[in-house]
């Protein structure tokens, strides 16, 4: 993998960048769709190429319990497994394993957990996330890490980051092919002295990026963006920073502005399932039943493929009557929605003129919906 920054924004720490990887490049700051098990849900790879996406996330904990990381494998990796011909990033499995609180036992070793699907019983470590993530293929993989749950005491986060730092230097020594970069993820959670910690011991070992782990998980905004602006300054400036599982626009635009280039989250295509569209000047909710006669596409500034063919009241109407066909098409506009939200910004990152994108983005949005 390959890092170059193209522009830094004069007044704040943004700044655009093209990183290059064996299944092609991408810009940043970029936004990546989660594809849980292989499948960004409703679209297909021809969907998603059309609504402007160039990397997508794919889950390490996901596809080793279905279909098996050996099965993907044998079948030619998860590339051609998937026929998604552009760069993937695998997660470790380690925020799906603390999500398991309940059925996982934590040593230093790794975690030992049951299936959420049959109860099976199962060991991921260090060695064991990277050999599935080597196994799948992806361009992009994490380093195994504890994320520590919200709110906790320091004590026990403080544990959490030694954890953290063991798998990571774990995680690099089992580490063998040449074409993955590896990205460490800071842990630490709310705690200053803590992030520091994390971040200094594993620029340390020499990351090919650094991931922001443990955010979004209950803690307020102001919050979170105190703990990013603080993180980011023990990170090396010539690699990617990546914040794993944010967000919302506002809160893209908001780290961008502190110095991140990547992001994933569910929230563009679970809030096209539940009917909720994001738009210029806010979010939709298509099942209103002010949308039955509005002939108007969901956004007159988007040229997403469902924007340019079907009508708010045709999309209402497939929402309403459960068809299939409403998931595929909310998702494909809220997908080119957060692609033309990283492509604004990386224009205004680079034309210096990113405040004023900021304050006409959020004067849009309190105008709201017309």
């Amino acid at each position: 993998m390959e890092f170059r920054i193209t522009h830094r924004a004069a007044d704040c720490r943004a700044r655009t960048g093209e990183i290059r990887t064996p299944h092609g490049a991408f810009e940043t700051p970029v936004f990546m769709p989660v594809g849980t098990q292989g499948s960004v849900k409703a679209v297909s790879p021809e969907d998603l190429a059309g609504a402007g996406v160039r990397i997508i996330l794919a889950n390490t904990y996901h596809l080793y319990l279905r279909p098996g990381h050996h099965v993907i494998g044998r079948l030619g990796g998860l590339h051609r497994f998937m026929n998604w011909s552009g760069p993937i990033l695998t997660d470790s499995g380690g925020f799906q394993v603390y999500s398991l609180t309940s059925l996982r036992t934590l040593t230093d070793q790794g975690v030992t957990f049951q299936s959420h699907i049959d109860g099976s019983r199962h060991f991921i470590g260090p060695e064991e996330a990277i050999d599935i993530q080597e196994t799948l293929g992806a361009d992009i993989i994490m380093a195994f890490d504890e994320c520590a749950p919200y709110p906790s005491e320091v004590e026990y986060v403080r544990r959490s980051v030694s954890l953290t730092t063991s798998w990571a230097r774990r995680s690099l020594e089992r580490k063998t092919r040449a074409d993955q970069a590896l990205f460490g993820i800071v842990q630490g959670g709310m705690y200053s002295e803590l992030r520091e910690t994390s971040a200094r011991e594993l620029v340390k070992m020499g990351f090919d990026g650094y991931a922001l782990g443990g955010l979004s998980v209950g803690e307020d905004r102001e919050t979170r963006e105190r703990v990013i602006r603080e993180t980011v300054d023990f990170l090396p400036l010539d690699k990617p920073v990546y914040l794993m599982g944010v967000g919302t626009p506002e809160d893209i635009l908001e780290a961008v502005s502190l110095g991140v280039d990547m992001f994933d989250c569910v929230m563009p295509t679970r809030n096209a399932r539940n009917g909720t569209l994001f738009t210029t000047t806010g979010k939709m909710a298509i099942k209103n039943a002010r949308y039955a006669e509005d002939e108007r596409p969901v956004d007159v500034e988007c040229r997403c493929y469902t924007c340019a063919n079907y009508s708010r009241a045709y999309l209402r109407h497939l929402f309403m009557a459960r068809e299939i066909l409403s998931y595929r098409l909310n998702t494909i506009h809220n997908l080119a929605y957060y692609s033309r939200l990283m492509a604004d910004l990386r224009a205004a990152i680079r034309e210096d003129r990113l405040a004023e994108y900021r304050a006409t983005f959020y004067k849009l949005q309190e105008k709201g919906l017309g």
